[in-house]
């Protein structure tokens, strides 16, 4: 028996009727087979997700507290933490001379392939600009390793922030930046969903960064073949970390639907760092569109309240996007009459969540819960006020006084 898919793949955002990802979690989702996919790595820009359909979880990236840390020192006894896997034990402390290829031209900025053939950087420490594109951080280590250099140090631009990425280096080398943890990767694709951006995506953000994982992909410039394990980073590393945590709480609560935990992981989440601040990208920026928080799985074991949404509630939700009734079709594969359906409009949609467009007029929306902890279990609404805008939760209290019980809001 299926129980879950954890899908490391992604792509441009489409209408769900145009989208192979969307089709085919539906399917999975009517089987209660739940499917976690990554946001993608186009951050920081926004509207750059993957994977946005509401009826999959959409894993966003972050930051972990542990560092592997490379620390480069310079002549004044300044030192700067940054980054790496690889760290010789032979490796000399003698202070050497640095330089910065990008005084030539924009390639050598970027230390791509035979860029410093004409550069002087023999035995010297040679400083590269990160990027983004089409010079990949490994070939940056292997060209200057080529041209004579000694210890490579690379530098973000000012896009990427303070992200730190520990590679398997050729030579000696680091990346510099940290932040605390957790925050918001800067390639961590963002939101909103251009096919419905009244849901809020991505949902929640995981670990992702330095991860070490098992590859097939030998880290030493193929000198060596056998190795099994390397550190790699993406939405591709945080999405099976949000799918283990997916497995634990099917496994505790095996009557639990694909909506009720992915409500519980939303609705347990942190939105502070471990040192008890509004949890931030690694450009210090809100990310107030990081979705829900981090993950927390220990919280999400016992969520007290869930959020749940049945297939049909979607095929509602999707006829309020303004679908053709074939269009719709090609998504939930059945026919569809809309006309036949009780139409919703997104923010309608039974989410843990709000996402709507601010306007003059007062806007109404109503969310329906379900008690799944202590039968009698009161509840009581606590509301942090936004600048110009005035929300009003009415009940003010939910009481219950069993387990499984409903109440609307």
């Amino acid at each position: 028996m299926v129980l879950m898919c954890s899908l490391s793949i992604g792509g441009y955002t489409a209408p769900f009727y145009d989208d192979g990802m969307s089709i085919d979690a539906f399917a999975a989702i009517q089987k209660v087979i739940f499917i976690s996919a990554s946001a993608g790595n186009d951050g920081p820009l926004g509207a750059t997700l993957s994977n946005v359909a509401p009826w999959i979880l959409t894993v966003g990236t972050s930051t972990h507290e542990r560092k592997i840390v490379a620390t480069s020192v310079l002549g004044n006894g300044q030192e700067y933490d940054g980054e790496l896997v690889f760290h010789p034990m032979d490796f000399s402390h003698t202070l050497l001379p640095s330089v910065y290829p990008g005084l030539l031209n924009q390639e050598a900025a970027l230390c791509s392939s035979g860029s410093l053939n004409s550069a002087d950087v023999k035995c010297k420490i040679v400083v590269c600009d990160k990027g983004r594109g089409h010079v990949a951080r490994l070939e940056k280590w292997q060209t200057v390793k080529d041209a004579g250099g000694t210890v490579m140090i690379l530098v973000n631009l000012e896009i990427d922030g303070d992200s730190t990425l520990a590679d398997a280096h050729v030579l000696p080398a680091t990346h510099m930046g940290f932040k605390s943890a957790p925050s918001a990767t800067s390639f961590s694709s963002r939101g909103p969903s251009l096919a419905s951006p009244g849901i809020l995506k991505h949902y929640i953000i995981g670990p992702e960064v330095n991860v070490l994982a098992a590859t097939h992909i030998s880290t030493e410039n193929k000198t060596r073949t056998d190795l099994t394990f390397n550190i790699v980073s993406g939405t591709s590393i945080s999405c099976p970390h949000l799918s283990g945590i997916v497995a634990l709480l099917k496994s505790a609560h095996p009557d639990w639907s694909p909506a009720t935990i992915k409500s519980t992981i939303m609705t347990t989440s942190d939105q502070f760092n471990l040192e008890g601040q509004p949890i931030l990208d690694q450009r210090d920026q809100p990310t107030d569109i990081f979705g829900a928080g981090h993950v927390n799985p220990s919280k999400a074991n016992d969520p007290g309240l869930i959020y749940d949404i049945q297939p049909q509630n979607y095929i509602q939700y999707l006829c309020g996007l303004g679908y053709t009734n074939k269009k719709i079709g090609l998504v939930v594969q059945q026919t569809i009459k809309c006309s036949l359906q009780s139409s919703i409009p997104e923010a309608k949609l039974n989410y843990p969540s709000f996402s709507i467009i601010l306007g003059l007029q007062t806007q109404n929306y109503t969310r329906t819960v379900t008690n799944v902890s202590d039968a009698s279990s009161p509840y009581v609404v606590n509301i942090t006020q936004m600048q110009g805008v005035l929300i009003v939760v009415k009940p003010t209290i939910l009481v219950f006084t069993k387990v499984n019980q409903h109440a609307t809001y």
